[in-house]
């Protein structure tokens, strides 16, 4: 890891494209600016966590519930489709 000291208005270069300048300094917090091409994505750490957590227990949740959810919507088709383009009734 890099460690550098900037003060207020200083900044520092990330590549050809990304700039990390020091705009504020204030009761404990610094505030930063970053300047990066609209194709970097940028997010805090702690949502990055947060967004990670949550899609891998997505991944995880349990899968015989989701069939089980998809095969009872596929047999229910929607109340306003005309009853010409409604699929046959299944025999079971």
């Amino acid at each position: 890891m890099l460690i550098l000291s900037r003060k207020l208005d200083e900044s520092i270069r990330i590549g050809d494209g990304i700039v990390v300048k020091i705009v504020a300094i204030q009761d404990g917090q610094v505030k930063l600016g970053i300047d990066a091409p609209r194709d970097v994505r940028i997010l805090r750490s702690e949502l990055y966590e947060e967004t990670q957590k949550s899609n891998k227990q997505a991944a995880s949740a349990d899968r015989s519930a989701a069939l089980e959810a998809a095969r009872r919507f596929a047999q229910q088709p929607a109340p306003d489709v005309p009853a010409a383009v409604k699929p046959p009734a299944r025999n079971p």
